[in-house]
């Protein structure tokens, strides 16, 4: 294991811990800043992402944006693969996807937008410690190569990290939703 790779284990541990004690004082209203914001951009296509375990949870968010255009959730596709994204709605059938996290039992791919991007940890300046899969980084790379795609972290407040080791190849977010602030890049 590289020291770098020591390094990003080290944040995620730190991270799992905080996020583990925001996650048990949860109380419920957590995405109404992600509603507030995700409603200045009605129609626009967009991904989110089914929670699993401590993650915050963005559904009633995008229940809303469901009203006013296309919501998708990600589907991972295999190890060093972007995700692809698959039309979700409220009430649609789901099935077990890797990972935990429950996907449409009908695929119905589509290029969203904008991202709602879970994570473990993210910092100040947009920088976004993921699983480690890189799944997120790849699949924003090559929506990016193809247009301007709106990354918009979704955290708890405690996940914030003064300094995360980062690499090339991350890809920042544009802006960070918490349950207490929204922070722009």
């Amino acid at each position: 294991m590289s020291a770098l790779d020591e390094q990003k284990s080290a944040a995620r541990k730190e991270a799992f811990a905080r996020r583990k004690l925001a996650h048990a004082m949860c109380i419920g209203s957590e995405g109404a800043l992600l509603s507030s914001l995700l409603a200045g951009y009605r129609g626009v296509p967009l991904a989110g992402y089914m929670p699993i375990r401590t993650e915050i949870d963005p559904l009633a968010a995008m229940e809303e944006a469901v009203a006013h255009g296309l919501v998708g959730v990600p589907v991972i596709q295999g190890a060093a693969q972007p995700l692809k994204f698959s039309r979700w709605e409220p009430d649609c059938v789901l099935r077990d996807g890797p990972f935990g996290a429950k996907v449409p039992f009908e695929d119905n791919f589509f290029d969203p937008e904008i991202l709602i991007v879970p994570l473990v940890a993210f910092d100040a300046h947009g920088g976004r410690l993921g699983y480690g899969g890189g799944f997120y980084d790849r699949t924003l790379k090559l929506l990016r190569d193809k247009r301007p795609t709106l990354a918009i972290g979704f955290a708890y407040a405690t996940q914030m990290a003064e300094c995360l080791p980062l690499e090339s190849t991350d890809q920042p977010l544009d802006m960070m939703v918490t349950e207490l602030d929204v922070l722009s890049f």
